[in-house]
């Protein structure tokens, strides 16, 4: 039955590169569907290094709103899918103007691809909502919608990890454990 593995946490917290090597422990028919845009100058250096790092063993989809229907098409030819990320896609949607009942049916479109999957699937987020409030309206609605696809997406998730100080610890399925650098798990 092919997987679906939520992989969240902090900034450089070593997410992105656990949910790479657990791609590459997946299959070899590997896609990833990247959710930035390169808007600045910033963003496309950051894109360019993240390229790099994850090398050519990756076929590449960019695809920053439309993520069902890239997740659909990818499933139907990969064997494994993996993007990254989930918070920067919502933001895409709330830059758009999306409101909060839009976001939400995108997030249901989302979880209903996810659930007919037929390839193994990673996803990628931040988490978002272990801060303070914060004090500009965007940024609460922001933390909310992302606290909501999170919670949406863990629910059908087969495996869950989480990313924090550099360690990603597997918290789904149970005992939770450190994850190694090659996407497996620690006995």
């Amino acid at each position: 039955m092919p997987r679906l593995i939520l992989v969240g946490g902090g900034a450089r917290s070593g997410k992105s590169r656990f949910a790479l090597a657990r791609a590459r422990a997946l299959g070899a028919r590997r896609v990833f569907i990247a959710t930035a845009e390169a808007l600045d100058d910033e963003m496309r250096d950051r894109i360019a290094r993240h390229a790099d790092e994850r090398g050519a063993d990756f076929a590449t989809v960019e695809e920053p709103r439309r993520l069902a229907a890239a997740v659909a098409a990818a499933s139907a030819r990969a064997d494994v899918v993996l993007i990254d990320c989930l918070t920067l896609w919502l933001s895409n949607l709330l830059v758009d103007g999306l409101d909060e009942a839009a976001i939400g049916g995108a997030i249901d479109e989302l979880t209903a691809a996810l659930a007919a999957r037929r390839c193994h699937v990673i996803a990628v987020t931040n988490e978002v909502g272990l801060g303070i409030v914060p004090a500009a309206p965007l940024a609460r609605v922001f933390r909310d919608v992302a606290g909501r696809a999170h919670q949406a997406v863990a629910t059908i998730a087969d495996e869950i990890y989480l990313g924090a100080l550099g360690v990603v610890l597997r918290l789904r399925p149970d005992p939770v454990a450190i994850a190694t650098a090659d996407g497996g798990v620690d006995a």
